[in-house]
């Protein structure tokens, strides 16, 4: 049986499609057509880019700078709103290169992507089933290794003979609403993150001192009329722990968004064997682990676990004594006032190689308020952090949510390859 001949079957369908016939497939290029238009006499200025994780934006924004300069764009593809862009590079989250959407507006793009349109206005359908991998195989299948490891080889003929589904129009739609639905969700759920990293960020600015200041931009009530906090050196409330492990333990790494958190989810060992030991350094719950090549970035963190771990004897493990709170110390260690102050010291010549060596760390001098302070400061953190981090599973869930109900109302496209 052809391609263009081939039924396909959704997993899932609507009640009122039920009893319809399975959806026939067709090539891409029976319902789209690539776009070559060339942008002559460099009349659009605007580059846009096609990003994995973003879709088609602006390249200034995604890089921060122009990439492709004038003088170089009569060679670009023309892109009109509406339009959808394939990039064959490769990544972890879009390991055949990403298809988009173009919704910001006329651009153009490098002709190393390929530009193609529907003839149908009404595709929203095609927008929803590039977002899901169920195109994957045809490309992995037809592609050649290209010159580059990180770039799919593929001609655009072949690419446009991509087998797609074509369900009717109003099961396309209902479809389409679904899926659009819940980026809506998703979307309206990322701003509600997003809003209380911002608020956390702003209450993280103001409970704690600008750098070569004691003033606080906010107290809480109940310690507006106390002291004012009082410098204090490192080095006299912290103490280095320069353990080995005696006994199998588990294996953690220190990374700047997680800290101290465990190897399982990315190596294959999670526990120290005992011949190793010697690279390693014990971690008691609490304990802080420092590493002086990132430091200026942030790489510190407090192990929060109730049992003893192992981690890389590179870095500088320590604890804090009880006139502090250990809570308060890794929020304050991390905050954006001390990762100023590690950038302004650390030394190297080379940028990947700056480093604030532990010696000087604990040289530092900076401000303290009394312990029921930090106590609190601390617990008040943690409360936004737990609403943070609930926010963060609920977009998790929903996007795994939208992930599965795509494998059920996409069908499977291998066998049509």
């Amino acid at each position: 049986m052809s391609k263009q001949n081939y039924r396909l079957v959704p997993e899932l369908r609507f009640p009122e499609f039920e009893k319809e016939a399975n959806w026939p497939c067709v090539r891409l290029n029976a319902v789209a057509k690539r776009s070559t238009s060339k942008n002559k006499g460099e009349k659009i200025t605007r580059v846009l880019t096609n990003s994995a994780v973003d879709g088609v934006v602006d390249q200034r924004d995604y890089f921060d700078k122009d990439i492709a300069v004038k003088g170089n764009l009569e060679s670009y593809y023309t892109v009109d709103k509406g339009d959808y862009v394939y990039n064959p590079r490769i990544s972890s989250t879009a390991p055949v290169g990403p298809i988009s959407k173009n919704k910001v507006g006329e651009g153009v793009m490098s002709p190393l992507y390929t530009v193609f349109r529907f003839k149908s206005n009404k595709n929203d359908f095609f927008e929803q089933f590039f977002k899901s991998s169920r195109w994957h195989c045809y490309l992995q299948t037809i592609s050649n290794s290209g010159a580059r490891h990180d770039r799919i080889s593929i001609t655009s003929s072949e690419f446009m003979a991509m087998p797609v589904p074509s369900p009717s129009d109003t099961e396309q739609q209902k479809i389409a609403d679904c899926l659009a639905s819940i980026d809506e969700l998703i979307v309206l759920h990322t701003r509600k993150l997003d809003a209380f990293k911002d608020h956390k960020k702003g209450l993280m600015q103001q409970l704690f001192p600008v750098e070569g200041e004691t003033a606080l931009k906010l107290r809480f009530s109940e310690f507006q009329g106390s002291a004012e906090w009082k410098p204090r050196i490192l080095g006299k409330f912290l103490r280095e722990r320069n353990q080995i492990p005696r006994e199998k333990v588990p294996l953690y790494s220190l990374t700047i968004e997680d800290g101290v958190s465990p190897k399982t989810e990315r190596y294959e060992r999670s526990f120290l064997v005992k011949n190793e030991s010697e690279a390693y350094k014990l971690v008691k719950p609490l304990d802080f682990a420092y590493n002086p090549m990132n430091l200026r970035f942030g790489a510190i963190g407090m192990h929060s676990g109730s049992e003893d771990v192992a981690v890389s004897k590179y870095y500088n493990i320590f604890h804090c004594d009880d006139t502090v709170d250990a809570r308060f110390c890794e929020i304050y260690f991390k905050s954006a006032a001390m990762v100023a102050l590690y950038n302004n010291v650390a030394t190297g010549s080379l940028i990947e190689k700056r480093r604030v060596h532990f010696s000087n760390f604990l040289r530092f001098e900076i401000p303290f308020p009394q312990l029921d302070e930090q106590r609190k400061i601390a617990r008040v953190i943690d409360g936004i952090t737990t609403i943070i981090d609930k926010q963060s599973q609920k977009v998790d869930s929903l996007k795994k949510h939208k992930k599965g109900l795509m494998q059920k109302l996409f069908p499977v496209m291998d066998e049509v390859v």
